[in-house]
Parts: structure tokens; sequence; C-alpha cells
């Protein structure tokens, strides 16, 4: 049970530790160079998997594609938000997620055919062509203005918007918004609770702790387990969770669903039931969250902190996430152990919270530059 729990659990202790660094890391040598960073990571863990020799290689090939990933949920949300205008923003963030839900889909499905060893090779396959993709792509704009490349920004600004787009006011705000911010000092991570900033924090914070404490990766690391503990084909059932998991909506009904069929598996009745309820908990849940909660708190993450404190900022919400992930994985076990039903109803009413959260406290950042959005929670905060 504890080194099943480790094994589980360890992506996300390395993830902890890419998102402590994941801010100075692009702040310093800018998104791209990040994402190159996290990459090589990744592919060194994967090498780890491909050729270990026992436990302890597996262990680190988890824990040094966590660091990697740690970094690339930071970055990659950011470099998006950073690159695209204000009325598409949206669309190609929510088509980031798309694409994480199809990966990971895509990765349920052929590891259900496939063993772990060529399981892990072909996740070299993606890293390795993002490695190279990065030769191809710009650097963020709003980066280089904070860093006062202002030539090189506009160069990238105008090839990002098309040759023939007039960007001298989109250029203006940008520069004019990060000159306002550039001479402001980071005193480090305290810095960051300051009264200005508290609003920012407790709804990125706030989201993040929601969307990991609501039982994503139990959910998505002890799938298999889920299934058997209910009498459904752990295979037939992870094939299934692959295809659902690019649609369908309500997390909390997924938990109150998957919940109730272990109520009634521990009250020994509706036998023929509990396999069926199990399924179609688990499908609902994996897809809603595919759809809303595994994708908006990064989106609203990338948005709303200004540029002096974007980077502590990412990092400190980005290892709250993590860490938060770390909890669920490493405790599952044990919690399903305790009581299957209620492990999943203490899920469902942590969903059901969040929503209550969402409702109230979290802005709608839709049709807004990201100078318009930082400018509005600042106000806010004022």
């Amino acid at each position: 049970m504890v080194q099943y729990s480790i094994f589980g659990s360890i992506l996300t202790i390395g993830a902890m530790l890419g998102a402590v660094f994941s801010g100075k890391i692009a702040d310093f040598i800018g998104r791209k160079g990040a994402m190159g960073v996290s990459e090589t990571f990744c592919i060194l863990g994967w090498l780890a998997i491909v050729f270990a020799k026992d436990a302890w290689w597996l262990d680190l090939g988890r824990f040094l594609v966590g660091c990697g990933i740690g970094i690339l949920s930071y970055v990659v949300p950011v470099y998006i938000a950073e690159i695209t205008p204000k009325n598409v923003r949206g669309s190609f963030t929510s088509l980031s997620q798309l694409m994480i839900g199809c990966g990971k889909a895509l990765t349920f499905l052929i590891g259900s055919l496939v063993n772990w060893r060529t399981l892990a090779l072909i996740g070299i396959i993606p890293c390795l062509a993002h490695l190279l993709g990065l030769f191809f792509i710009p650097e963020s704009p709003r980066w280089l203005a904070k860093c006062g490349r202002l030539e090189e920004f506009e160069v990238r600004l105008q090839f990002l918007r098309g040759e023939n787009a007039d960007i001298s006011q989109e250029a203006a705000d940008i520069i004019e918004y990060t000159e306002n911010f550039r001479w402001i000092s980071e005193d480090g991570v305290l810095h960051l609770f300051q009264g200005k900033y508290a609003y920012s924090i407790i709804v990125a914070v706030g989201l993040m702790a929601f969307q990991e404490f609501g039982g994503l990766n139990g959910f998505a690391f002890y799938t298999s387990s889920i299934f058997e503990s209910a009498g459904f084909s752990s295979k037939i059932g992870t094939i299934l969770a692959a295809v659902v998991q690019i649609s369908a909506t309500g997390a909390c009904l997924g938990c109150v669903l998957t919940g109730f069929s272990f109520f009634l598996q521990d009250l020994q009745r509706g036998k023929e039931l509990i396999p069926i309820l199990v399924l179609i908990g688990v499908l609902v849940y994996l897809g809603s969250f595919e759809l809303g909660m595994g994708g908006i708190p990064w989106i609203i993450m990338s948005e709303i902190f200004p540029i002096n404190i974007k980077g502590l900022a990412g990092s400190l919400v980005t290892l709250v996430s993590w860490t938060g992930s770390w909890v669920v994985s490493y405790t599952f076990n044990y919690l399903f152990e305790w009581s299957s039903a209620g492990t999943f109803f203490i899920f469902a009413v942590i969903c059901g919270v969040g929503i209550l959260f969402i409702g109230k406290i979290v802005p709608e950042t839709k049709g807004r530059t990201l100078e318009e959005i930082q400018a509005s929670f600042t106000h806010i905060q004022q």
C-alpha cells in the first residue's frame, strides 16, 4: 500500500518542485526557455522509466516527469494568454485544455493496449515534438516588453498579429502598462500578500484548491482500481474513460453517483447496478473536469496577475495546485480503504462548495485585454 501510494503520488511531488521554480524560470529565461527546460525534464524522466531496472528508477522517472509538468502547467497557459488577442484568447486557451484532454485520452487508450515500457517510450515523442517546435514560435511580446527589449517586442507582436495589422495602439497599451509596474520591486513571496493583490490571490488559489481537492487525481490516477472494486472490467472502463475525457458535464454529480454506488455495495444491495453506476459516475466526473475545472483555473491564473508579480504568484498558485494533487493522490488509497462511499461523498461536498465559490467570487474575464483585466482587479482591491 505504501509503495503503491508513493509511486502514484511521486509525480506530483516533482510537480510541486517544478512549480516552486516555474515563475522564476519563465521570468529569467523567457516563456520559450522555460518550456524547453520542462520538456528536457520530461524526456529524462521517460527514459528513466523505459530503462528502469527496479522501483527506484520508476520513482525517479515519475519524479522527473513531474518536475517538467510542474513548469509546463504554469508557463503554457501564461504564454498562450500573452500572445493571443483578447477576442480569441479564451478560444485558444480552451483549445489548449482540449488538447491536454485528448492527450490524456490517447494515453489511457494506448496504455490499455501496450506494456508500460512501450507507453513510456511513446511518451517521449510529444516531448521531442514540442522541443523542436520551440525553434519555430516567437517569444512572448509581453515578456520582451518587461525585459526592455522594445524593438524585438514590436517585431514579435507584428508577426503574431499579421504583417498588415495595425499594432500601434495595442503596443502602446502594453508598453505603458508594463512600464507602470517595471520598477516595482519584488520583495519575495510575502510581497504577494499585500492588500492590493489579495483578491487576485484568493481567486487563483481558491480555484486551484477546489480543482484538486474535488478529487481529480483520485479519479485520474486510480481509475482502474475504482472499476475493479466495483466489479467492472478495468480494461473496458479505462478505454471508455479515455473516450469521455473530451466531453460531458457534472463533476459534483459524478462524485455523488460514484459514492452512491459504493454506498449500495456497503449495504449489499443492487449488486447488478453498482458497476454501471460507478462507470457512469467516473465518466461524468472525468469528462466534466476536462471541460470545466480541469482547465478554467489555469486560464484565470494566466490572466489576472500583473506583470511584476506574475512569476511569483504563478509559482505560488501552481504549487498550491500540485500540493493538493499530491495530497489527494497519496491519501486516496487510505480513504478508499476507510470508506469507498465516504471518499466520493467528501469530494462531492468540496465540488459543491467550489460551485458557490465560483458563483460569488470569480469574475468574468471574457473580451478584455490582459491589461484591462489586471487593472480591474487592482481597482477592486483598492
